[in-house]
Order: structure tokens, then C-alpha cells, then sequence
């Protein structure tokens, strides 16, 4: 029997309402042990999907007001007794009250112990577990959908589709070769074959998709660039939509690298405001400088500034070189004032060019579509299927490598024994990529990354 655990559920932070939860073979009596029904009732005969109205009871002593709910076997989000006690949100209150269930019987929960249970009864599978942490830490609105509809089973979905293929055409094989007396039909090289290009075609599809999935999920490493005075403490703030970077008309006031992360359409872009590309004699700015060229050579993203209200200089053709073979959008600032500079120049180094004033708050919609354009996700569907992380990834990319090596084998005209061994190696990688076949060491390292209580 597993211990029945407890944990603060709703966060490490005060707010209105505070939950803790409480899931195991006896969650029900401990919560029955600290809370006492309005009504005079015992929470031990209430049936699942019920609430009651009651106190909080400390060393006999009402506590605080609250309202349990009670979840039962196998009808819960674990898939075991759940007790749900809704208080007060202050963190004092939170911790007296788990106080008193551990007391009573409950142990501390682990980080994503209870997501795991729920995963380990049978309630989701690996995949929309992870989706769960997903959603948490969700910054963007397209993140936050593509996360909920893998909880909904949209990509568990799609891999069990071919998954269901694959045993079925390894088990047919099978069966043809280990009993040839018995009636079985044969399978056709035409047959197999349109299995496997089906297989292969839906997994290579969630495997083309993967970075601009993860470019929605865990954001954009984004640098900006460019000489001094170019606007680039100017654009930081107005991304940020705060005062984050010191803007003076002195060249040289941003020495160090700014960092800050904002959304940005349906983008997360993981900022770094670095010091203006020069030439400098000043020993604590030319660091800085140096720190922002490594930073250009690492980003995922360049967000390259330039001022228009001046002619191009030797520091701005430096930068024109240095995003060369990178994704990068020229951002073009000061549009407010009289242009000056060879705009051309400019247009003619970049695929991708956006016209903006910072001073004025100017160009952020159009700068949004364009860095959505190099970052090509300007089409992302949140609702299709969207392989989550390296671990998904891995998976998806051996079961696709074995699936190949199972057509090229047909074509050569190999055994079905041996295209069957190919076929059953692509099946174990989709059942590991959903949990059903995942190792011990997987599972717990992937819950080790939950919050508590969740």
C-alpha cells in the first residue's frame, strides 16, 4: 500500500483561497481528522464529488473556515481517495493546516507526486504528464494552448494511431511466420509497405515541427544589438513595457548585458540588452562589449538596431557581418526623426527589415509579425500534435530510423523476420515516448522537475 500524501497545492504564495490536497487509501480519514462538516455530518459518508462547508480543527480548536471536497477511488485525478481542503490563502493559515494532516496521519508529497500517481494508475500518459508542468509554466498564449491539448491526448493521440499500426503489422508478421501450416493470409510487400510510409510520414511530420514547437514552448534566446545611441535600451523597454534599461544620450551607458523576458504576439523572447558595438579605450565598457559579441555569436535570435537619424558607420557594417548566416531582423529606429541613413544597405544585408520608433512606443505589431516570419512560425497550429521536449524528440527520431530501415529492408526484399525486429524496435521507442514502456530512471527524473503539490 502506498502512503497516502499531502501538500499545498495552490502555491507558495498567499492569495484568497489556499488548497491542500491529500490523496491515498486514507486521505478521506485524515481530512475527516482536521475537518469538521457545518452540518454535524462526518466527511468519512460523503460521497465523491461532493463538498462541505466546515472548519479547520487544531488541537481542538477551530482554525479557520473551509470547505473539503472529496474525490474517490478511481474517479479522481490520481486515481485514488482524494480529500481537497479549500481555507483561507495566507501562508501562516496553509502551513498550520498541513501541519495538522501530517499529523494525523499523511506524509509530504514529492515534487510531482501527485501527477505521478495519476500516471502510474493509469489516468494519463507520460506525455500528458509533461504537458501538466507545461501548462504551469506557460508564459504565451500558444504555448499554453499546444500545452493544454497535450493534456487533452492530442499527440498521445497520434502516436498510439501509428503505434496500433505497427503491432498489428508486427503481429500479423509474426503469426505468418511461426505457424505457415495454418491459414493465415500473407501479408503483401505492397501492404507493408503502405503501413510503414504511413508510419514514417505522421512521425517525420511531428519531427519537422519540433523547433518551431519548441520556439512556442520554451521561447527565443534573443539578442539586442548594435552601436551606441542606436535605441537598443529604448526597444528593451518597450518589449518589456518597463524601465529595465538606463536610456541617456551618453554613448557607452549600458556596459553590461540587460536580460529580461517578455511575450511577445505568442513568443517568448528570452532578452538580452548588450552594450553598443565599438571601439572603446574604457577597460569595464570593452568587456561589456565583448560580452555582447559572444551573446550575438550564441543567440537563437538578433534583434539588429539601427539608426535611422544617422549615416551607417563602421560599427554598424561590423554588425551587418556578424548576423550574416543568422536568424536576425533589422529593426530600423527612430523613424520619428529625419532619415539619414542607407536605408538600402540595410534592406539589401537582411531578409528581414522593420521600420520603428521606440521613443514613441511605434512598429511593435509589425516587428512581431517579422520576428515570427524568421522564426517560422507565423502558420503554427496550436492544435496539432507537437512533441514537447528532447526526451519526446529522441524517441520519435529512433522509432522514425527504424521505420526507414523497414521500408529500405522491403525494397531489398528481405525476410519478414527480419523487418519484423525493425518494426518492433520502432514500437518499444513509441511506447517509451508515451510511458507504457518507459524505465524507472526516466519516470522519476521526469517528475523530479514538477513543483510540489502538483
Amino acid at each position: 500500500m502506498s502512503k497516502t500524501i499531502a501538500a499545498i497545492a495552490s502555491g507558495n504564495a498567499p492569495g484568497g483561497i489556499g488548497v491542500i490536497r491529500i490523496s491515498g487509501e486514507d486521505a478521506i480519514k485524515i481530512a475527516s481528522l482536521v475537518f469538521s462538516p457545518a452540518d454535524g455530518s462526518s466527511l468519512l459518508d460523503l460521497k465523491g464529488y461532493r463538498a462541505k462547508f466546515g472548519n479547520i480543527i487544531i488541537q481542538g480548536k477551530k482554525a479557520d473556515n473551509a470547505v473539503a471536497l472529496v474525490f474517490r477511488a478511481p474517479k479522481s485525478y490520481t486515481g485514488e481517495d482524494v480529500a481537497e481542503l479549500s481555507i483561507h490563502g495566507g501562508m501562516l493559515a496553509l502551513q498550520n493546516t498541513l501541519k495538522a494532516v501530517f499529523e494525523a496521519g499523511a506524509f509530504p508529497a514529492q515534487a510531482g507526486e501527485f501527477t505521478k500517481r495519476a500516471f502510474l494508475n493509469g489516468k494519463i500518459d507520460l506525455t500528458q504528464a509533461e504537458s501538466v508542468a507545461q501548462i504551469i509554466s506557460a508564459q504565451g498564449e500558444a504555448e499554453l494552448r499546444a500545452s493544454f491539448n497535450a493534456l487533452q491526448g492530442v499527440l498521445s493521440n497520434e502516436i498510439n494511431d501509428v503505434l496500433e499500426k505497427l503491432l498489428d503489422m508486427s503481429a500479423l508478421m509474426a503469426a505468418w511466420v511461426d505457424y505457415p501450416d495454418e491459414e493465415i493470409p500473407e501479408l503483401s510487400d505492397t501492404e507493408l509497405e503502405k503501413t510503414l510510409e504511413y508510419a514514417a510520414g505522421k512521425l517525420k511530420k511531428l519531427l519537422d515541427n519540433y523547433d518551431s514547437g519548441q520556439t512556442i514552448t520554451c521561447g527565443v534566446d534573443t539578442v539586442i544589438a548594435g552601436r551606441p545611441n542606436a535605441g537598443k535600451s529604448s526597444l528593451m523597454n518597450m518589449l518589456s513595457k518597463t524601465e529595465k534599461s538606463i536610456v541617456t544620450h551618453i554613448e557607452g551607458t549600458t556596459r553590461d548585458i540587460v536580460e529580461d523576458s517578455v511575450r511577445l504576439g505568442d513568443i517568448v523572447l528570452h532578452l538580452k540588452d548588450t552594450a553598443g558595438l565599438r571601439t572603446s579605450e574604457d577597460y569595464v565598457e570593452a568587456i561589456g562589449i565583448e560580452k555582447a559579441y559572444k551573446a550575438i555569436e550564441n543567440a537563437q535570435l538578433i534583434l539588429a538596431v539601427f539608426d535611422s537619424s544617422q549615416s551607417l558607420s563602421k560599427d554598424d557594417f561590423d554588425l551587418i557581418e556578424k548576423c550574416r548566416g543568422k536568424t536576425a531582423v533589422a529593426v530600423i529606429n527612430k523613424t520619428d526623426l529625419e532619415a539619414k541613413m542607407e536605408i538600402k544597405a540595410v534592406e539589401d544585408a537582411f531578409e528581414s527589415v522593420v521600420y520603428i520608433s521606440a521613443k514613441n512606443n511605434e512598429g511593435i505589431e509589425e516587428l512581431s509579425q517579422k520576428v515570427n516570419e524568421v522564426l517560422g512560425v507565423a502558420d503554427f497550429d496550436s492544435n496539432a500534435p507537437l512533441l514537447a521536449n528532447l526526451r519526446q524528440k529522441q524517441n520519435c527520431e529512433r522509432a522514425y530510423e527504424s521505420i526507414c530501415e523497414a521500408l529500405n529492408s522491403v525494397n531489398m526484399g528481405m525476410t519478414f523476420d527480419a523487418i519484423n525486429v525493425m518494426i518492433d524496435s520502432a514500437a518499444d521507442e513509441l511506447l517509451s515516448l508515451t510511458g507504457r514502456k518507459a524505465t524507472t530512471e526516466v519516470v522519476n527524473n521526469i517528475f523530479s522537475k514538477f513543483c510540489v503539490g502538483k
